[in-house]
């Protein structure tokens, strides 16, 4: 009898993470999602059709023995891990002035370290078997840095940097390593992403949700799926991600002027000095726009579809 090949979502109880935990298991995978937050993991595993497809794990990505501990309990307990993918991030929007040497940290410590903390966790285990695929979802912000999103730029960077070496090193082992770099998709992450202020989220989640500007989201988890089991060395998805990246390659420093413009327009450290953050679904309510929250309705459907509702 065949086992199922296991497939280890980092970062997969809502929003992308569960879109492509959703779409690995329809591929025939038993999955292992693991969050931070367990409440987040049993909405998920539910949507997933429980034990039968799913099971989860709560770890935290930032910490190196967490990690450890998971992907020994998912081989042990689950079965031989075939595919990992890291998918756990965090958002801030706000000037840098706005943002703290935590900030960055945890920026940093969530979204270059942990899918290295991942991936060199589950390697010897596919290094001993030979085969296997490893995906780190980037973004289009770890190829040309945008406006008011500096940590996450900063640590997206990192991953990007990251995985696409990791792909060159792993060339001829049979084991792929896959650089997943995607623009704005439509999964509701705006309501949980945080802001500075709500003048912040009357520009992101807008951008976050409208059709053109934000892809859909269980098309672009396909795609990523298809490039991870390829052994795709990268992909990029959205049309936006492509013209960035193609631009920013030609014109480097035309482009940083650019952002330097839009940054310019977009709102300004708070007044009274201060840099604390509210979730996007308080930033709402207090910035109460009929305007807005029509702009967003897409991306609120998106957030009661892939467990980002709070």
């Amino acid at each position: 009898m065949i086992s199922q090949p296991v497939a280890l979502v980092v970062g997969g109880s809502r929003g992308l993470g569960l879109i492509i935990a959703k779409e690995l298991a329809r591929r025939g995978r038993r999955v292992v999602i693991a969050a931070r937050t367990e409440r987040d993991l049993d909405d998920a595993v539910a949507q997933l059709g429980g034990s039968t497809v799913a099971e989860s794990r709560v770890c935290d990505v930032r910490d190196r023995e967490s990690v450890r501990l998971l992907v020994e309990d998912a081989e042990t307990s689950v079965g031989p891990i075939e595919t990992v993918i890291t998918v756990a991030g965090i958002i801030r929007v706000g000037p840098l002035e706005s943002m703290t040497f935590e900030h960055f940290e945890d920026a940093v410590n969530t979204m270059m370290w942990g899918p290295i903390n991942v991936a060199l966790t589950v390697l010897p285990h596919l290094r001993e078997r030979g085969h296997g695929h490893i995906g780190t979802v980037t973004s289009i912000g770890g190829m040309v840095s945008p406006p008011h999103l500096l940590p996450y730029a900063t640590a997206k960077f990192g991953a990007v940097g990251f995985s696409d070496g990791l792909a060159a090193e792993l060339q001829g082992t049979g084991i792929t390593a896959t650089t997943i770099v995607p623009g704005l998709m439509r999964t509701g992450s705006h309501l949980r992403a945080e802001f500075s202020g709500e003048k912040e989220f009357a520009w992101f989640g807008p951008a976050a949700s409208v059709p053109g500007l934000a892809v859909d989201a269980e098309r672009a988890g396909r795609r990523m799926v298809d490039a991870v089991l390829a052994g795709k060395p990268m992909i990029l998805l959205t049309p936006l991600t492509h013209i960035g990246v193609r631009v920013h390659g030609l014109m480097p420093a035309t482009t940083t002027r650019v952002m330097g413009l839009a940054s310019r327009l977009l709102p300004g450290p708070s007044e009274d000095g201060t840099t604390g953050t509210i979730e996007g679904h308080e930033a709402e309510r207090r910035l109460d726009s009929k305007v807005v929250n029509t702009l967003t309705s897409w991306g609120r459907k998106a957030a009661n579809r892939f467990n980002e509702k709070t």
